[in-house]
C-alpha cells in the first residue's frame, strides 16, 4: 500500500453492529490522497439522493497520509457526510491530537452508517472498533462526556463527542474533541445525533506512527518545510509571527482597518477601532491569556487558552480565536471580550458551531430591530445576557430557538425575511466581508460546502499573508479573484487531503507539500498532478452537488453584498462585482453556470 496509510478502514453499521475492516482502494488514493477527498468519494459513492438524517447517509472520520507521521502541521482529521444544513456535501476539520492517535490505533477512517437503536459510543483501539451503550452519556454535554469517558478509559485517551445541540439535531452542530478542538462547520454534530451516535473514544500508541517510504527524502523535505514556517518573515515564525503570538485572533485590526470587518449582521462593514480591539488577539494577549497550547507535531502555537478570573463571564476556555470572536463580538455588537469568551465556552461545551451561532443571533438582533419577529421576541445589540439566554433556548429548541436552530438561512425565512440572512447555500458567512475583501465574495459564492473561508482563504493574497509573492493583490480589485480563487481552491482540497492544517500555506506551497507528500508515500507526483488531484476532489464535490439540487445559477451572495455599498472607511462606496468574478471564475473552471460539464469529468478521469 502507498506510505502513510495503514491500510485499514472500519465500515460501521450502527443498526446492525456489523463492523467490517476494508483495504484503502489504491486506485482512490492515488487520485483523491486521503482525508476530505477520500471521504467526498466514499459520500459520492453513497449517492447524493439521501436525506442528511436519514439511516442511509454516511458519517466519514478520515486522516490524511500524513496525518499523524512526523510531517509538521500533520494534526488534522476530516468529518465528512451530507449537510444537513446545506445539503451539499460537507466536510469539516479538527485539530488537537485525535487524527494522530487515530492513525496509531490502526486507521485510516471510520465510515458510520445506519442508526443505533440506543445512544451509542465507539471506542477504537489496536485496529479494532467496538460499540457500547452511551445511555449514561445522552443529554451530557462534551466537557462532561469526555471527563467521563477519561475516568473510565484513562486520561491518556483522545475523545470526540457532540453535546446536547448534535443530540437535538441543531442544524450547525458539530464535534469536539479533549482539546476543543472542533470539526465545527455544516452540522456534522447533528447527523452523529441523528445516528445516536454520541462519541469516538481512541486509543492509539506514537509508537504506531507509521514511517515514511523515503527516510532520507522525508527528512530533507520536512527540514525544508519547517525552516519555511520557522522563518520569521512568515506570519507562522514559533513566539515572533503574529499567527503564532496572537492567535487566530490577530486578524481582527487589520481586518476592522480596512472596512472588511462585517458588523450588525453585516450591516456595516467595520464595528468601530476601539470596538474591535477589545476583542482583538492583542487585547487578549493582553488580559486574559493564560497558556499557548498546541496540537500534533505543530511548532506554531496559535491556540490561546485564556481565563476570566472575576465578574459573571468567569471562563477557562480554549480559545477566543478569530472567527469565533468576530461572529459573537463584532456581528452581534458586543464588545466585551469576557462575555464573548463566555459563550464560545459555552459553544464549545454544547456542541454549536459559533460562526453560524453568530450569524443567527446577528440575523435575530436585525428582524427584532426592524420588526420582523412578531411574537418571537426581539435581542438588542450587544446584549450578552440575552445571547446566552436565547443559546440555551437554541439547544433546547424551545420557543424561538426552535426556529433559530434550524440555521440562519431558515430562521430568517421563518420571519417571513430571507434577505437578512448573509448565507450561500444555507450556511452564513465567516468573517470577512466582500465589499472590502472581493476575493472573499467570490470564495464564499462558490465554495462547496455553503459560504466560507477555508475552501479558498483569498485573504491570505489580500492581505499578503501568504508567501506567494506574486500573488500579492489589492483587496478591493475584482479582476483576477475568479482566477485566484481557482488556485486557493484546489490547493486547499491537497492539503485538507493530505491533511496538514490549513496554516501550513502561510509558509508553504505546493512544492513542499508534493516533497512531504512524495517522501511519505513512495510516490512520484509532480507538482502538477498533485495539484490536479485538489482539481479533481473540488469537480466531483461541485458535481455530487449539482446532482444533489444545486444546478445553475446556485452560486451567489447576498444582494447586501453585491447592492449597497460600504459605508465605512477603507472600503466606502464598494460592493462586491460578483457576476463579473463568476464569468472570469467558470472560465477558469470549465464549468457551465456553476455545472461541471461532462467533458470536465472525463479530462479528470472523474467519469
Amino acid at each position: 500500500m502507498i506510505g502513510g496509510f495503514v491500510n485499514r478502514v472500519a465500515w460501521i453499521d450502527l443498526k446492525t453492529g456489523n463492523i467490517e475492516y476494508k483495504p484503502v482502494n489504491e486506485e482512490d488514493a492515488r487520485k483523491y490522497i486521503g482525508a476530505r477527498g477520500l471521504g467526498v468519494k466514499y459520500v459520492f459513492d453513497n449517492g447524493p439522493d439521501v436525506e442528511p438524517f436519514s439511516p442511509e447517509n454516511i458519517l466519514c472520520i478520515m486522516n490524511g497520509p500524513l496525518t499523524g507521521t512526523n510531517v509538521n502541521m500533520s494534526g488534522r482529521l476530516a468529518v465528512i457526510t451530507k449537510s444537513p444544513l446545506t445539503g451539499t456535501v460537507a466536510d469539516s476539520h479538527m485539530g488537537g491530537w485525535t487524527a494522530a492517535k487515530l492513525k496509531w490505533a490502526g486507521f485510516d477512517g471510520l465510515v458510520f452508517k445506519g442508526k443505533a437503536d440506543k445512544p451509542t459510543y465507539a471506542l477504537v483501539e489496536d485496529g479494532k472498533v467496538t460499540l457500547h451503550d452511551a445511555s449514561d452519556l445522552w443529554g451530557k454535554n462534551v466537557h462532561e462526556t469526555i471527563r467521563i469517558l477519561k475516568e473510565r478509559y484513562g486520561d491518556d485517551i483522545d475523545a470526540m463527542a457532540i453535546g446536547q445541540a448534535g443530540e437535538n439535531l441543531v442544524r450547525f452542530s458539530g464535534w469536539l474533541n479533549v482539546n476543543d478542538r472542533a470539526a465545527g462547520r455544516n452540522g456534522t454534530g447533528a447527523v452523529g445525533g441523528s445516528k445516536k451516535l454520541k462519541a469516538i473514544v481512541i486509543k492509539g500508541d506514537k509508537k504506531n506512527r507509521p514511517e515514511p517510504a523515503d527516510k532520507e527524502a522525508d527528512r530533507e523535505a520536512r527540514k525544508k518545510a519547517l525552516a519555511a514556517i520557522m522563518a520569521e518573515e512568515n506570519i507562522t515564525s514559533p513566539r515572533k509571527g503574529g499567527l503564532s503570538v496572537y492567535g487566530t485572533n490577530v486578524l481582527m485590526n487589520i481586518t476592522e482597518s480596512i472596512g472588511a470587518l462585517p458588523s450588525k449582521n453585516s450591516q456595516l462593514t467595520a464595528f468601530g477601532k476601539d470596538n474591535a480591539e477589545r476583542i482583538s488577539g492583542e487585547w487578549v494577549n493582553d488580559h486574559i491569556l493564560i497558556n499557548n497550547p498546541t496540537c500534533h507535531a505543530c511548532p506554531v502555537a496559535c491556540k490561546k487558552e485564556v481565563e476570566v478570573k472575576e465578574g459573571p463571564y468567569k471562563v477557562k476556555m480554549e480559545s477566543a480565536e478569530y472567527e469565533s470572536a468576530w461572529a459573537l463580538g463584532s456581528n452581534c455588537g458586543l464588545n466585551d471580550v469576557n462575555a464573548v469568551a463566555y459563550i464560545i465556552n459555552l459553544c464549545n461545551d454544547y456542541g454549536i458551531d459559533p460562526i453560524e451561532l453568530g450569524n443567527v443571533l446577528g440575523m435575530y438582533m436585525e428582524a427584532g430591530e426592524k420588526g420582523y419577529t412578531n411574537g418571537d421576541g426581539r435581542l438588542g445589540w450587544g446584549d450578552a445576557d440575552g445571547m446566552i439566554k436565547v443559546v440555551e433556548q437554541i439547544v433546547q429548541r424551545k420557543g424561538v430557538g426552535d426556529k433559530l436552530a434550524e440555521g440562519t438561512a431558515r430562521g430568517a425565512a421563518a420571519f417571513g425575511h430571507p434577505e437578512i440572512a448573509m448565507t450561500v447555500k444555507g450556511q452564513a458567512i465567516p468573517a470577512y466581508d466582500p465589499r472590502g475583501l472581493k476575493g472573499m465574495g467570490i470564495a464564499y459564492a462558490t465554495s462547496n460546502r455553503g459560504a466560507c473561508h477555508l475552501r479558498a482563504y483569498t485573504p491570505a493574497a489580500e492581505l499578503g499573508v501568504m508567501p506567494f509573492g506574486s500573488l500579492k493583490v489589492d483587496p478591493l480589485e475584482w479582476k483576477g479573484k475568479g482566477k485566484l480563487t481557482k488556485i486557493f481552491q484546489d490547493v486547499h482540497a491537497v492539503s485538507d487531503s493530505l491533511d496538514l492544517c490549513k496554516f501550513s500555506a502561510f509558509a508553504q506551497g505546493m512544492q513542499e507539500y508534493t516533497e512531504q507528500f512524495n517522501a511519505v508515500t513512495g510516490l512520484n507526483y509532480t507538482v502538477e498532478e498533485l495539484l490536479q488531484c485538489g482539481e479533481r476532489i473540488y469537480n466531483l464535490e461541485r458535481y455530487y452537488n449539482n446532482l444533489a439540487g444545486y444546478g445553475e445559477g446556485s452560486d451567489y451572495l447576498p444582494k447586501r453584498f453585491t447592492d449597497e455599498p460600504s459605508t465605512m472607511p477603507g472600503s466606502e462606496g464598494h460592493v462586491c462585482e460578483l457576476d463579473q468574478m463568476l464569468e472570469e471564475y467558470y472560465a477558469e473552471r470549465g464549468w457551465v453556470n456553476g455545472v461541471v460539464p461532462e467533458a470536465k469529468l472525463a479530462e479528470l478521469a472523474i467519469i
